[in-house]
């Protein structure tokens, strides 16, 4: 049976280089799993940081956003885990911002994320990461995040 990479060959298409990445992100990640759900940026049990990006939020609220939902994630994983250093690897951030359609600036709000994770954690809180852009968020959240975690026994 033909590779991929043959029946690519074969129909005359070439496999591109990688682009240059362009926010805090890795790539590519290979790891054993467990997923996080949505979280969205609550402050003592109760929402915080809404609205709309390009609208009524600036990059540097949306990236308090992201940090502020960023931490609420790493408290269900240390309930999950016992302590927070059996992460073994950030694996994939999913990052949802409440955008207008004009806002471009996705990946610098996302990078409110990374940012924190890397420097609380290193390089293995690099992960592969998407920003995407929404019409809107439950309870009108600016950021809305979900994450893939490898874990060590």
């Amino acid at each position: 049976m033909p590779t991929p990479e043959r029946i690519l060959e074969r129909e005359g298409r070439t496999l591109p280089t990688t682009h240059p990445v362009v926010a805090n992100s890795a790539m590519t990640v290979r790891a054993e799993l467990l997923f996080v759900s949505g979280h969205g940026p609550f402050v003592d049990g109760r929402p915080a940081h809404t609205g709309k990006l390009g609208v009524d939020v600036t990059i540097e609220g949306g990236q308090e956003a992201a940090d502020t939902v960023t931490m609420n994630l790493l408290g269900p994983l240390k309930a999950e885990l016992g302590e927070l250093s059996r992460i073994s690897r950030f694996v994939k951030l999913l990052v949802f911002v409440n955008a207008s359609s004009d806002f471009a600036q996705h990946h610098l709000v996302a990078d409110g994320a990374t940012n924190l994770l890397v420097k609380v954690f290193g390089d293995i809180g690099r992960p592969a990461r998407s920003a995407v852009g929404v019409a809107s968020l439950p309870l009108n959240f600016a950021v809305e995040i979900e994450a893939v975690v490898e874990v060590r026994d």
